[in-house]
């Protein structure tokens, strides 16, 4: 019985020492003045926050002129360029985006949600001959983003390849 009582004892602590050896690292990347990470890593996954687009002109404060940040399509360009640089800055690229999410308000131009306008500039960054690599991706309607000029915002995961 002291025999089998130090197996089991033995076999428990391989468990627990296999188990310590395998947890997964967590990395946030974030700035102390955002109230979210940017990005945070789980292991070799990377999953990067909803990024909207930058504006295609700047506000005039003192002229009562809001920021233009352009049509569906100009948005969509600006928010697939700014993910592939955040990719960039980890160490990734667009063919590592495995999962993406849009989420898109309707123009208030048109009052409809410019699917097509989106797809537009998608197609210069998934599916090419330079990156044939398509992501899983879901899109869906919301009533509005939390800045009032955006038409759309994207969030990714990315899986760093071994």
């Amino acid at each position: 019985m002291t025999k089998l009582r130090a197996l089991c004892v033995a076999a428990a602590m391989f468990v627990v020492a296999g188990a310590a050896q395998a947890q997964t690292v967590v990395k946030h990347i974030q700035t102390e003045k955002g109230n979210i990470a940017s990005g945070v890593w789980v292991g070799d996954i990377f999953y990067l926050s909803g990024q909207t687009a930058s504006p295609v002109t700047p506000a005039d404060k003192e002229k009562g002129i809001a920021a233009d940040f352009g049509d569906t399509p100009t948005q969509a360009a600006s928010v697939f360029s700014k993910i592939q640089k955040l990719l960039q800055e980890q160490g990734l690229d667009m063919k590592d985006v495995v999962k993406m999410t849009v989420f898109m308000a309707a123009d208030p131009k048109t009052g409809k949600m410019d699917f097509a306008g989106m797809n537009s500039e998608y197609v210069k960054f998934f599916g090419t001959k330079d990156q044939p690599n398509k992501p899983a991706r879901s899109a869906i309607q919301v009533a509005a983003l939390a800045s009032p000029a955006a038409l759309l915002e994207i969030e990714v995961i990315a899986v760093k390849s071994k």
